[in-house]
C-alpha cells in the first residue's frame, strides 16, 4: 500500500490559466455561499420580540432558544467539523448547506416554540460543518488561483464571509420583518431561495482536496493544540472564546433589550443594531488586513476591553446612543481579534490538519458564544439584566487579560525557538 493512499493533503492544482480562472470564480462562488450561510443563522435574531410577544415565553427562553443553535453547531463541530480534510470539502459543504435548507422549510413550515428550537438545532448543525470547511476551502482556492501571493485576500473575505454575514442577515430580516407581510416567514423564504442558489454555486466549484483511498478510522473532533505552536494555538483559541462572547451577547440578548428597556419595538432597529455591530466587525478586519498580527491582537484586546463598558452604561441609563457606540468599539475589537485567530491557526496548521485545526478553534469558539449568553439568561430570573451584565463585564475583562498573556508568551516562545 503506497503512502499516497493513507496521506491526505490538497489537490496539486493544474496551474493553467483556465483552471486558475476557475479556482477564481470558485473561490467568490464560495466566499458568497459561506456569507448567505452564516447570514441565515441571524435571521431569528431581529425576530426574538415576536416570537416571545406571541408565544409569551421569557427572555430566559430566548437565549435557549440561541443557545440551542449555538449547541448544535458544537455537537456539528465535534462531529464532523473535520471530516472534510480526507473527504474533501464539497462533500461536507453541500449536505451542509442542505441542513439550513431544511432549517428554513422548519420555519416556514410551523413557527411555534417547539418547531422553533428543532429548527435552530438543525441550523447549528449545518452552521457547525460548514465554519471549518469553507475557511480552509477558501485558502486552497485562493492558494490555488494566486500562487505564492499574500495570504491577506483570504483572511479578509473569509472572515468578513463569517462575521459580516451574521449582521447581514439580521439587518435582512429586520427590514423585510418590518415592511413586508408576513415577518416571521417572508424572511426564511428569501434565504431559502438564496441557500439554494449557494448548494448550486458548491457544486460547480472545484475540488482542492483529494479523497482518501482508505479512510482513517473516524473518531470525533479532536480538540488539541499541537498544530505546530502550541503556544500560539492556545493564545488563538482563547482569543476566539472572548470574541465569540461579544457576539452572542449581541445575537441573544440585545434585541429583546432594545424592545424591552428601551421601548424600540422596531424590527428594523434590533436588525440595525445588530448589523452595525457584526458590520463594524467586518469593516474593522479589512481595514486592518494589512497591520501586523500583534497589532490586530493589541486593536482587539483594547476595543473590546472599551466598547463592553461603554455599552453597560449605554443599558444602566437606558442611553440608546451609548449602547450602540459600545456594541460597534466592543464588536470592531471583537472582529479584528477573531480575525487574527484564524489567519494564526490557518497558518500554523499542515494542509492535511488545516480543517481540523480550524474546527477546533470554532468549537472553542462557539463554547465562548454559548456560556455567557445562557449565563446571562439564567441570571436574569434572579437579577436584574443590568446586574446580570455587570458580571459579564467583569469576567470579560479578566479573559481579555489572559488572552494578553498567553498572546506575549506565544511571542516569548516564538523568539526562543529561534
Amino acid at each position: 500500500m503506497s503512502l499516497s493512499t493513507l496521506t491526505p493533503g490538497p489537490a496539486i492544482p493544474d496551474l493553467s490559466d483556465g483552471s486558475s480562472r476557475r479556482h477564481g470564480r470558485g473561490f467568490w462562488a464560495i466566499a458568497l455561499a459561506f456569507l448567505t450561510a452564516m447570514a441565515f443563522c441571524t435571521v431569528p435574531a431581529p425576530l426574538y420580540p415576536l416570537y416571545m410577544a406571541r408565544d409569551g415565553f421569557s427572555t430566559f427562553m430566548g437565549t435557549i432558544v440561541f443557545a440551542v443553535y449555538a449547541v448544535g453547531v458544537v455537537i456539528s463541530l465535534l462531529l464532523a467539523g473535520h471530516v472534510s480534510d480526507w473527504v474533501g470539502r464539497k462533500k461536507i459543504l453541500i449536505p451542509a448547506l442542505a441542513l439550513e435548507l431544511v432549517a428554513a422549510a422548519l420555519f416556514l413550515g410551523d413557527p411555534s416554540l417547539p418547531v422553533l428550537l428543532v429548527a435552530r438545532l438543525v441550523s447549528g448543525l449545518g452552521i457547525g460543518m460548514i465554519t471549518a470547511t469553507a475557511t480552509a476551502y477558501l485558502q486552497e482556492l485562493h492558494a490555488a488561483h494566486r500562487p505564492g501571493s499574500s495570504r491577506q485576500r483570504f483572511e479578509m473575505v473569509s472572515t468578513a464571509a463569517n462575521i459580516g454575514g451574521l449582521g447581514v442577515g439580521a439587518l435582512v430580516a429586520g427590514v423585510l420583518a418590518q415592511y413586508v407581510d408576513a415577518p416571521l416567514r417572508t424572511p426564511y423564504l428569501v434565504f431559502a431561495v438564496l441557500l439554494a442558489v449557494s448548494i448550486v454555486a458548491v457544486a460547480l466549484t472545484p475540488e482542492t482536496v483529494e479523497e482518501w483511498l482508505v479512510k482513517p478510522t473516524y473518531r470525533p473532533q479532536r480538540i488539541s493544540a499541537d498544530h505546530g505552536d502550541r503556544a500560539g494555538y492556545l493564545a488563538a483559541a482563547a482569543a476566539g472564546f472572548a470574541s465569540f462572547a461579544v457576539f452572542g451577547l449581541f445575537t441573544s440578548v440585545a434585541p429583546g433589550f432594545v424592545a424591552g428597556a428601551l421601548h424600540l419595538p422596531s424590527r428594523a432597529l434590533a436588525g440595525t443594531i445588530v448589523f452595525a455591530v457584526f458590520g463594524g466587525a467586518a469593516v474593522a478586519q479589512t481595514l486592518t488586513s494589512r497591520l501586523p498580527a500583534p497589532g490586530k491582537v493589541r486593536l482587539g484586546l483594547l476595543a473590546q476591553a472599551v466598547g463592553v463598558p461603554v455599552l453597560l452604561v449605554g443599558m444602566h441609563t437606558a442611553n440608546l446612543a451609548a449602547f450602540l457606540v459600545g456594541g460597534v468599539i466592543a464588536g470592531i475589537g471583537a472582529g479584528v481579534l477573531f480575525k487574527a485567530a484564524v489567519g494564526a491557526v490557518a497558518a500554523m496548521a499542515a494542509p492535511a490538519q488545516r480543517g481540523e485545526a480550524l474546527a477546533g478553534l470554532f468549537l472553542i469558539a462557539y463554547v465562548g458564544m454559548i456560556l455567557p449568553s445562557v449565563g446571562i439568561g439564567v441570571a436574569t430570573q434572579s437579577v436584574t439584566a443590568g446586574t446580570a451584565m455587570n458580571w459579564f463585564t467583569g469576567l470579560l475583562l479578566v479573559m481579555l487579560a489572559g488572552v494578553a498573556a498567553l498572546f506575549r508568551r506565544s511571542a516569548t516562545s516564538a523568539r526562543s525557538a529561534n
